[in-house]
């Protein structure tokens, strides 16, 4: 699908905030309220615009420790990356999950409560996924850029 200008602004306002009603865009783009609002029904049927979501921060459900752990598999057969796949979806800690290149084979998002609650994870539930070969972790301590925004 190709944007044009007016589609490219439509995402970018979208992504500040979906919750602006069709009238509110419409104002903000010049458009008529109908025009939009097929302008987003047609990102919406082409896979564009994928799913809409509320942000939560972290610190407000007490679950501001970010950990990001490398993981290195014991073989790489498709046997064993199908199954760590679907085990680490499981993972409600898990916020994302990376099958990378280099030295090891995936990268993860994790966020916990505490270094305690990370302890756990590590010890009930990642480690306990079948042909973890090794792992190594590592902890935020700032969080200098966030966004869920995508330049169009």
């Amino acid at each position: 699908m190709t944007f044009d200008i007016i589609d490219t602004k439509l995402i970018q306002l979208l992504q500040e905030d979906c919750k602006q009603t069709n009238k509110e865009l419409s104002n903000k783009l010049n458009l008529s309220i109908t025009a939009v609002y097929e302008r987003i029904k047609k990102m919406e049927n082409n896979g564009v615009i994928d799913k809409y979501v509320a942000l939560i921060k972290k610190e407000s459900i007490e679950k501001s420790f970010v950990a990001f752990c490398h993981i290195k598999l014991s073989k790489h057969t498709q046997d064993y990356v199908v199954s760590f796949e679907k085990e680490v979806t499981k993972l409600e800690e898990v916020l994302e999950c990376f099958h990378i290149s280099g030295d090891y084979d995936y990268l993860l998002k994790v966020l916990v409560k505490n270094m305690q609650a990370f302890r756990e994870f590590m010890v009930k539930k990642l480690t306990t996924i079948d042909h973890i070969g090794s792992t190594h972790s590592m902890f935020m301590i700032n969080e200098v850029k966030h966004t869920t925004a995508i330049s169009v």
